[in-house]
């Protein structure tokens, strides 16, 4: 493994196989995010969708108690006004910015902004011992990176309504039941499973797996007859690419593709 720039003592990056893992490591602050590792994420965001190397990124935190706990509330009173903390960079925004699939690894707590940090991912793998919460509505305020929209479409409306006004945790088993998370895995495989799927990605033509990002984030918000026009318009648009010519020739001679993003 190599650890290529952009990174910093609290945000690692390791490129593995086309796969950038990227690691909140500030595991004794359970993995809570400051304003200064919001600006690296922003600053990786731009790094994985401008770089060749990158096809996938894995999201994970570093130690065995937490995934990210969220912002860290002790930085929140820096800012001078409400406006100024409604209009601060935020690492939600920094993944939602990303072209490319993401994939989460929740090795433990995933709490207020680190359970919306995992609901920005593509596809949520948990370890066994991993749980979730929206404990913002316990501190007197509600979540502002996306928490109520992505839970109603990830668990429904009443499972959303149980966290957040409850501001509980659920465990992994019930997270797995509700479709928050696709996978649960022991604690000490859970990384290699993120990076085995993110290779498997990785492996696919890459401008369709982008295509295919973008295209689910319109079936979330399209009308049904305006999202159906939308995948066929960007159907016609991978169809003309090489990589799909690539992809049919390599289908009738019967060898594996090789893909090359153009």
């Amino acid at each position: 493994m190599t650890a290529p720039v952009p990174a910093t003592d609290e945000i690692l990056v390791e490129l593995v196989d086309q796969v950038a893992v990227v690691t909140l490591n500030r595991p004794q602050k359970l993995n809570s995010v400051t304003q200064e590792m919001s600006d690296a994420l922003v600053e990786i965001a731009g790094w994985a969708n401008d770089s060749d190397e990158v096809r996938v990124l894995v999201l994970t935190g570093a130690g065995e108690r937490a995934f990210c706990a969220g912002s860290d509330i002790r930085s929140l009173d820096k800012y001078a006004t409400p406006w100024d903390f409604r209009n601060r960079e935020d690492y939600c925004d920094a993944l939602r910015l990303l072209r490319k699939p993401v994939i989460a690894a929740v090795n433990g707590y995933a709490f207020g902004g680190g359970l919306e940090t995992a609901m920005t991912c593509d596809i949520r793998l948990a370890s066994t011992t991993a749980s979730f919460a929206a404990p913002e509505i316990k501190l007197g305020w509600i979540g502002g990176g996306g928490m109520s929209t992505f839970l109603a479409h990830s668990i429904g409306a009443s499972n959303a309504a149980l966290m957040l006004m409850t501001g509980d945790p659920i465990d992994a088993e019930r997270a797995l039941a509700w479709g928050l998370v696709s996978e649960l895995v022991a604690p000490e495989a859970l990384l290699e499973r993120a990076v085995e799927l993110g290779r498997t990605i990785a492996s696919r033509p890459p401008i369709a797996a982008e295509t295919a990002k973008a295209n689910l984030r319109a079936a979330y918000n399209l009308p049904q007859d305006a999202a159906i026009a939308y995948e066929r318009d960007l159907q016609t648009v991978t169809f003309a690419t090489d990589d799909a010519a690539e992809g049919r020739a390599a289908f009738a001679e019967k060898r594996p593709g090789v893909f090359r993003r153009r």
